[in-house]
């Protein structure tokens, strides 16, 4: 068995793992800086970053995952782009009240591939639910705030978290009221890596984490809900209310979806590994990369560092996450370069769970 079908082999790929993308897309664009010649590359997931660069106008990106099953959904999304207006796109999706998506689906669907719309047609209830909601990560996010947060918090207390407050205002709150015993006890326990791991994410996911994941996620959203940052967090939102509310992704907003509309010609959505779209499409300028290095181990991991190097333009720039696991392209290649957090992205960064965040240029290629 080679590393490929190891991978393959470890990590179940039948289903919707993430219904949308739990990483801040506007750090990402800040980061990524995308101009009108760039060829950008993306980590597919549930497609929310990667219509997120596609409105800032790229003549290709390129969107691609192992899952075949978040192809499908980003798919069943571009369609949607495609053949509805903005109103009726996001309350076909579930971000607003709407009574008849099957229909939607059914006036859409001959436009998916044949695969994509057999898996669609067996999903009436996912369809009829909003697609956003149907993810595994986000049913385990929301029994956490429907199912065990009310036993630390009243909706009273979880409103005031996120009303409009000073720094100081915001720092009492959390010390005063919202750390409390039960809050630590049942963040640690519903966030540690057994109960994550089967039920959020994946236990080969986190094969590769070796820090205690309750204590450490803990700490991080301690210093996020400590901030100001808090109170307008659609990520932190939905992880204390299990709904969006009147929150948008990026790519959704108005005069965003517009800009996506425009551009959907330049989208391709492929099957495979990142570094295998470089085979097909030559050299890209930009690479959104997620946070898949955290599922690698070390010599996987400097392996596929390799080939995306190898896959770069001069100044190429690699966009990335580290949730558990420290990850950094550039220890392997002296030609990368950290790119400055001028804009304050660790403070700012909406995935508050996150280690860090990171861009790289390669120079003198």
């Amino acid at each position: 068995m080679n590393t490929k079908e190891h991978h393959l082999h470890e990590v179940d790929h039948s289903y919707v793992r993430y219904s949308n993308v739990w990483e801040d897309p506007n750090i990402l664009i800040e980061g990524l800086a995308i101009q009108s010649d760039h060829k950008v590359l993306s980590i597919a997931s549930a497609g929310d970053n990667a219509f997120a660069l596609l409105a800032q106008g790229p003549k290709l990106l390129v969107a691609i995952d192992l899952n075949q099953v978040q192809l499908y959904l980003m798919e069943l999304k571009k369609v949607a782009i495609h053949e509805l207006d903005h109103k009726d796109f996001i309350a076909f999706l579930g971000y607003r009240e709407n009574k008849d998506r099957w229909q939607t689906y059914l006036n859409i669907s001959s436009q998916l591939s044949s695969n994509a719309k057999e898996y669609w047609d067996n999903r009436k209830k996912e369809i009829n639910e909003g697609v956003i909601y149907c993810g595994k990560f986000e049913k385990y996010l929301k029994t956490f705030a429907t199912k065990f947060l009310p036993f630390i918090h009243s909706k009273k207390q979880i409103a005031e978290l996120f009303n409009q407050k000073s720094e100081q205002e915001q720092r009492e709150f959390y010390n005063t009221v919202w750390n409390n015993w039960r809050w630590k006890l049942m963040f640690k326990f519903f966030f540690s890596k057994i109960i994550m791991g089967f039920f959020g994410r994946d236990p080969a996911f986190l094969a590769e984490v070796k820090v205690n994941v309750g204590n450490t996620i803990m700490e991080k959203a301690a210093i996020h809900l400590k901030s100001t940052y808090a109170q307008n967090n659609p990520i932190l939102f939905y992880c204390l209310n299990g709904h969006f509310d009147s929150y948008l992704p990026y790519y959704a907003k108005e005069v965003n979806y517009k800009k996506v509309k425009l551009n959907l010609k330049n989208l391709h959505i492929e099957y495979g590994y990142a570094q295998e779209a470089v085979h097909k499409y030559g050299k890209f300028d930009r690479f959104n990369l997620s946070n898949i290095f955290e599922y690698m181990n070390t010599e996987i991991f400097e392996m596929t560092s390799k080939a995306l190097i190898n896959g770069g333009n001069h100044h190429s720039r690699f966009a990335y996450w580290n949730l558990m696991v420290k990850r950094e392209i550039s220890s392997l290649e002296p030609k990368l370069e950290r790119v400055s957090d001028d804009k304050n992205w660790a403070k700012r960064d909406q995935g508050f769970f996150y280690m860090q965040y990171i861009v790289e240029e390669l120079k003198h290629q």
